[in-house]
């Protein structure tokens, strides 16, 4: 069976001349459906471009990435668009939710993009709700909410379109200790039981701990990989 993602010899050159920066040398890297991945590596090391390439926000330079298959480099603007809105789930540092919104009105907002009627909208959301522990939230706004639940609602946003992969950059950079663990709780229950493919960004090892293989970059490369046994949820 062909992994989810496949990257082969992938690099990302910015600029042009003296100021030509290299973010990624000649990435290789597979990535198989229901995996949990934590990618680590210092400033600069290639991590984020990483992350950019694999949401299809991005395309490589030179190199291929596969998804499910597809080569991605081929897509134009308008398909990349499509794949992540079929596929992808995005959870950032930054809830990036709507101050004067209701948890519920944020969850639907990628289904108002894809187009969906307000009855599906809002049954869909209250599921994402539902799954993240927040039903009883769904009318409150993120001023009401503590920085866990704008997180819960952030993930229940990136869930609500039933996402193959989920990547997740430094989800728990804003919180503290006790919050962080119940965001990885959370994201690990979700790999585990719904299966989700999960890729996250982050310099804290107690977060990438619950994570299958820890990946580690250094200067665009993969440096190396260690297998872990998760922390369980």
């Amino acid at each position: 069976m062909a992994p989810l993602i496949q990257l082969s010899h992938v690099t990302k050159t910015f600029g042009m001349g003296d100021a030509q920066f290299q973010a990624l040398r000649g990435v290789d890297l597979e990535i198989a459906a229901g995996d949990f991945v934590a990618i680590m590596g210092p400033s600069g090391s290639g991590k984020s471009t990483m992350m950019n390439i694999l949401g299809c926000l991005d395309v490589p330079s030179s190199g291929q990435y596969l998804f499910k298959g597809r080569d991605v480099g081929t897509l134009d603007r308008d398909q990349r668009a499509l794949l992540r809105r079929r596929y992808l789930g995005f959870v950032f540092q930054g809830y990036n939710l709507l101050a004067r919104t209701s948890a519920l009105e944020n969850v639907e907002l990628p289904l108002i993009y894809r187009g969906d009627g307000r009855e599906v909208r809002q049954t869909l959301s209250l599921a994402a709700l539902t799954k993240v522990g927040l039903a009883d939230w769904a009318g409150h706004t993120p001023a009401e909410l503590s920085g866990g639940q704008q997180q819960r609602v952030a993930i229940a946003r990136a869930l609500v379109t039933n996402p193959e992969l989920l990547l997740a950059d430094e989800p728990t950079g804003n919180l503290d200790s006790e919050r962080s663990i119940e965001i990885m709780r959370l994201l690990t229950d979700l790999n585990q039981t719904s299966g989700i493919t999960v890729v996250m960004v982050t310099h804290e090892p107690d977060m990438a701990s619950f994570a299958q293989r820890i990946i580690h970059f250094k200067d665009g490369l993969v440096d190396h990989v260690d297998t872990n046994q998760p922390v369980l949820a």
